[in-house]
């Protein structure tokens, strides 16, 4: 688990609130590869594009239509925020599969510092367009009278754990991953000459860290959009 470690990048073990680690490092690589696709690879927005170009839209079509899909129109203009995130995870993500980098989202901290900012955003939103109407989240009226008030604790109950289970599923996924290939190479260095199945298990299973790296963005995003769309229309 020392892949796991946050580390000091200048010496010494300390660690206060100022001291630049591998965290925050790998944080910063995400930034500048975010930036390099969608700044600098779409700056000159050529009529026939180029491979940065076409992946940068490709993207930006994508998340786009997701949102809009499952928030509705009036969901879009938080678009920039979804896709913000979606490219921070992922790219976050793809990172922390290289040798000797750090995954940044398997630590906990992280991803619940976006799960709370996502939870407090549609929450805020939620109150600011529909005032007191924003309860009838919790009241189910399509169930029969005598349910709804245990129906509507069960609900308050769900909607506070949002957070906890948004972080904590794209933290354990990351990092159970990342542990599973660490296990297959330490088989690999023991069994020396003798090692090609550790080899193939670990090509196996890296290959499924990359489709997990960007499906668990995307389950992240998707599920930032359903709160959403309950803040917008908690009617439905």
């Amino acid at each position: 688990m020392e892949q796991f470690i946050v580390k000091p990048l200048f010496g010494g073990h300390e660690i206060n609130w100022y001291t630049p680690t591998n965290v925050t490092l790998w944080m910063a690589l995400t930034i500048v590869c975010v930036l390099v696709l969608f700044v600098l690879g779409t700056r000159g927005r050529a009529i026939v594009p180029s491979r940065i170009q076409s992946l940068a839209e490709l993207v930006y079509g994508f998340i786009y239509k997701m949102v809009e899909d499952v928030s509705g129109k009036d969901g879009a203009k938080y678009f920039p925020y979804i896709m913000t995130l979606f490219l921070y995870i992922v790219f976050a993500n793809l990172l922390g599969l290289l040798p000797l980098s750090f995954t940044t989202t398997s630590h906990a901290a992280v991803t619940a510092t976006m799960a709370l900012m996502v939870f407090f955003f549609v929450t805020i939103l939620g109150v600011v367009k529909n005032g007191i109407g924003f309860l009838s989240l919790f009241w189910i009226s399509s169930a029969p009278l005598v349910l709804r008030p245990v129906l509507a604790i069960i609900e308050v109950i769900s909607y506070f754990v949002r957070p906890v289970s948004h972080s904590i599923r794209l933290a354990g996924n990351m990092m159970a991953g990342h542990a599973v290939i660490k296990v297959f190479a330490g088989f690999a260095g023991v069994l020396g000459v003798g090692a090609v199945a550790p080899i193939f298990a670990i090509s196996a299973v890296f290959a499924l860290e990359l489709l997990v790296a960007v499906i668990q963005a995307y389950v992240f995003v998707i599920l930032a959009c359903v709160y959403l769309r309950d803040a917008l229309h908690p009617h439905h």
